[in-house]
């Protein structure tokens, strides 16, 4: 299931940041910047080359009004976690969906409910050809999709009670919390966690058997490209002059970049 990461400071236009890295080990240095997150270069792929773009800074949100899932399902949903997914804490995984749908006739309230919300954020029909997955989840460790996903924006709809949970994305300082329709979409390069509501951060802890803490959503793939998902987020593109690159990847100043799974924070990927 995500934050750009030094605690959503920002710095003012023409401040300079004086030093990229502390004089940590390599291992345990932290990106120092106050505006990382506006200086973060996303390459991902558009046609046959990569194309660069900033990351997305707004994360629209919403609580739509949803039916609440069965008992039934719920058990059906957790047993496939215990038994074929293995859930531990931290991980976030899909769940079959063509099963889920013979067995939730309400989950087309759900998408109806979605499109509705997205039309009123200038986004009517984005939903018609995107990819559509059910996803189950014991907490998230703070991530980002950019490498998998540089090219889409991600749609959640949270079908689950409250819990006591909430998404947390330290890159615009913004904590949603998670209860039944809670509604966000997202640029996959922003890190994000799903974390104990008012925690400083991941806690596996938080997560451990016996507690019932799983939480299920909807999750949509919006391609980043299209004007209306890029203008909903604040996305510009073509940040950057074109490279000859091997791969999708996230960089600051030119140097790539990994989430810390613990804290959100940027730090140097080698």
């Amino acid at each position: 299931m995500l934050d750009a990461a030094s605690g959503g400071r920002r710095i003012l236009p023409g401040v300079q940041c004086r030093a990229a890295f502390t004089t940590l080990p390599a291992m345990h240095r932290v990106l120092q910047c106050p505006a990382v997150e506006d200086r973060l270069t996303v390459w991902f792929r558009s046609g046959g080359a990569f194309r660069s773009r900033g990351v997305g800074p707004r994360v629209p949100r919403a609580v739509l009004d949803v039916p609440a899932l069965s008992a039934r399902l719920v058990a059906d949903w957790e047993n496939e976690m215990a038994t074929n997914l293995f859930l531990e804490p931290g991980d976030v995984e899909p769940l079959p969906l063509a099963r889920a749908r013979s067995r939730w006739p309400a989950h087309r309230q759900c998408l109806l409910a979605m499109a509705d919300w997205l039309a009123t954020l200038g986004m009517p029909g984005v939903l018609d050809d995107s990819e559509l997955a059910l996803m189950a989840c014991r907490g998230a460790r703070y991530h980002h999709d950019a490498a998998q996903y540089g090219g889409a924006a991600f749609c959640n709809l949270f079908v689950s009670e409250d819990k006591g949970l909430e998404v947390h994305f330290p890159g615009t300082g913004e904590r949603i919390p998670l209860v039944r329709g809670t509604a966000f979409v997202f640029d996959t390069a922003q890190p994000h966690a799903v974390i104990r509501r008012g925690s400083g951060g991941f806690d596996a802890g938080d997560f451990a058997a016996g507690q019932d803490r799983a939480q299920f959503f909807l999750s949509w793939e919006l391609p980043i490209e299209h004007a209306a998902v890029a203008r909903a987020l604040g996305i510009a593109f073509d940040t950057t002059p074109a490279a000859q690159l091997g791969e999708a990847q996230v960089m600051a100043n030119g140097a790539r970049v990994r989430v810390c799974a613990d804290s959100g924070r940027w730090r140097p990927a080698d």
